[in-house]
C-alpha cells in the first residue's frame, strides 16, 4: 500500500494586517501589544464599529455587559455589530469576562488597553527614532525619496525578473532579500545548477500594486526574522513607528539596539528607509513606508500621474501573435520575455512574438495562461478598447486568447488525483470485494483486475481500510 500525492500550484495570498494578527498565538499577541505603535496600528485597521466598541470601553476599569455592548447599535446592523466583536475576539483586543450575577461581559486586554492609551494620549518611553537631532544641512527633498525608493524597489523587481544585468541603475539585491523572495516561494532555486527562477506564485506577485507588492515581501521577511536573531516585536514596532511618520522628514537612530540597526539597514535596502551612509544616524522615511499596511492607500503611488498612465497602458497585441510594447522600463521588457520572443528593440518600443515553444516555456515554470492573459489586459494600450473589446469584455483579440489557452491544454492531457494504492491481493475474490466495494462508495479511482490493483482516494482510504479489516476478521 502506497501514497501517491499531486504537487498543486497555489495561488499569491496578500493577507492584510488583521489576517496576520489572527494567525499569531495569544502569547505572541501579548507581546507584540507590549508596543504602542502596534497597538495604534491594530486599532485603525480595526472595522469602524469595532474601533466604537475599544474607544467606549477603553477608560472603563470594570468588565461591560456584552448587552450592554449589543445594545450600542441598532438590530439593522446586527451582523456587522457580530463580525466585530469577531475580529475583537480574533485578535485577543477583548476578551470574554463575567461579572456579579454570572452575566457574560467584555473586558479589553490590559496590555492592549494601556498601550493605546498611552498612543492616543501620550506619555510612556518616547519611540526610538524620535530622539532630538539638529536640523539637516541638506535634507532631502520629497521628490529625490520618491525617486530613491522606486529605485530601490525596482531592483528586487529587476532580479525576479532576472533583469539584474540590464538594470540601469546597475544594482543588485543581498543574499539576504534572495533568501525572502525563496521564502516566499516568489521564486524557486534549480537543483541541477543552482540558478534561481520566477514562480507562479512570483508572476502573480509582479503584478499587484506596488503597496501590495512591500507589505506581502515585509511580511515574508517578518516570518523569518528571528532566524537572524531579530525580535519580531520590535522589527513590527519600528516598522509602525516609520509608517506614521511625515514624508520629508528626518529621524534619529540614535539610542537604537544593534538588532534594530540591522533591521533599518534592511529597510534601506528596499527603499522604505533613505540613508546617506550606513553610520549616519539620520534616516528619512520614503513614501513605500507610509501606512504600509493599508492597502487601498493611494499616498504611496510613486511616480507622476503621466508616468503611471504610461505604465498601465503601453500593449498592444495584434492578431498576428505580434506584441507592441511602448516602453522605456527595461522591467516591463523583461516580463515579455518570460512568455514572448523579443524581435526588435528600440529606445521607447519593444516588438515581441508569442510562439508556442515561448508560451509553454512559462507554463513550464508554473505561470499560467489566464495569468498571460491577465497581464496583457491589465497593461493593454487605450487603443485596445475598441467597440468589439467592450462586448468581449477583453481588450485582447480573442484569436489570441483561444490560442494561449489551447497551448495550456495541450500540456493538461492529465488528471492527477492524490490517492491509495492497493496490491499484493492473496486472491481473486479479495481484491474482488474490496473493489466493488470502494466502488460502491464511490471512492474507486482506478483498478486493474489481472494485476490485482486498485486506487482509492484520499478521503475514501478509512472506510476502505475498515472495510478490510471486518472483512478480514469475519474470514470470508
Amino acid at each position: 500500500m502506497s501514497v501517491e500525492s499531486k504537487s498543486k500550484f497555489t495561488n499569491i495570498e496578500i493577507k492584510d494586517f488583521r489576517q496576520y494578527l489572527r494567525e499569531k498565538p495569544a502569547d505572541i499577541l501579548e507581546k507584540l501589544y507590549n508596543y504602542s505603535s502596534i497597538c495604534l496600528a491594530v486599532y485603525r485597521e480595526l472595522p469602524e464599529i469595532a474601533r466604537q466598541f475599544v474607544i467606549r470601553i477603553l477608560f472603563v476599569e470594570q468588565p461591560v455587559p456584552q448587552a450592554v455592548v449589543a445594545s450600542w447599535g441598532s438590530k439593522h446592523y446586527a451582523k456587522e455589530q457580530s463580525n466585530a466583536c469577531t475580529v475583537l475576539s480574533e485578535l485577543n483586543v477583548w476578551r470574554p469576562a463575567a461579572i456579579p450575577g454570572g452575566l457574560p461581559a467584555w473586558e479589553l486586554s490590559p496590555t492592549f488597553k494601556k498601550n493605546l492609551k498611552i498612543a492616543l494620549l501620550g506619555g510612556g518611553r518616547p519611540w526610538s527614532m524620535t530622539s532630538f537631532m539638529d536640523g539637516d544641512t541638506k535634507p532631502r527633498e520629497i521628490s529625490f525619496l520618491d525617486n530613491y525608493a522606486k529605485s530601490r524597489w525596482s531592483c528586487v523587481l529587476h532580479y525576479m525578473v532576472g533583469a539584474s544585468a540590464t538594470n540601469p541603475e546597475g544594482e543588485g539585491i543581498s543574499p539576504d532579500a534572495v533568501r525572502i523572495l525563496l521564502h516566499a516561494n516568489l521564486m524557486k532555486r534549480d537543483d541541477s545548477d543552482g540558478s534561481v527562477a520566477i514562480t507562479r506564485q512570483g508572476f502573480q506577485f509582479l503584478l499587484l500594486s506596488t503597496q501590495a507588492q512591500v507589505w506581502h515581501f515585509m511580511l515574508q521577511y517578518l516570518d523569518t526574522c528571528e532566524q537572524r536573531g531579530l525580535n519580531l516585536a520590535e522589527c513590527l514596532s519600528l516598522l509602525f513607528q516609520i509608517s506614521f511618520s511625515t514624508l520629508g522628514r528626518d529621524y534619529s537612530s540614535e539610542g537604537m539596539s544593534q538588532g534594530m540597526l540591522t533591521f533599518l539597514q534592511h529597510l534601506r535596502e528596499f527603499g522604505l528607509v533613505y540613508q546617506r551612509r550606513r553610520k549616519e544616524c539620520r534616516f528619512y522615511p520614503t513614501r513605500l513606508a507610509l501606512n504600509i499596511s493599508n492597502l487601498n492607500s493611494s499616498s504611496r503611488n510613486l511616480g507622476t500621474d503621466e508616468d503611471n498612465a504610461k505604465e498601465r497602458g503601453y500593449i498592444v497585441v495584434e492578431t498576428n501573435y505580434r506584441i507592441y510594447a511602448y516602453t522605456e522600463s527595461t522591467l516591463q521588457t523583461a516580463l515579455l520575455t518570460i512568455f514572448a520572443d523579443i524581435l526588435y528593440r528600440f529606445p521607447n518600443l519593444v516588438v515581441a512574438v508569442l510562439t508556442r515553444e515561448s508560451v509553454r516555456q512559462a507554463f513550464r515554470g508554473g505561470i499560467t495562461a489566464n495569468q498571460i492573459i491577465k497581464y496583457l489586459e491589465q497593461y493593454a494600450h487605450p487603443d485596445m478598447y475598441t467597440e468589439t473589446a467592450i462586448v468581449s469584455k477583453s481588450p485582447l483579440p480573442p484569436t489570441i486568447v483561444d490560442q494561449i489557452k489551447l497551448w495550456e491544454n495541450e500540456r493538461n492531457r492529465f488528471t492527477y488525483t492524490e490517492g491509495v494504492v492497493y496490491n499484493q491481493f492473496l486472491s481473486q475474490a479479495d481484491f474482488i470485494t474490496l473493489r466493488d466495494y470502494a466502488q460502491s462508495i464511490n471512492v474507486l479511482v482506478w483498478q486493474n483486475e489481472r494485476s490485482r490493483t486498485m486506487v482509492v482516494t484520499k478521503n475514501g482510504h478509512e472506510d476502505v481500510k475498515k472495510f478490510w479489516k471486518r472483512y478480514s476478521k469475519s474470514g470470508s
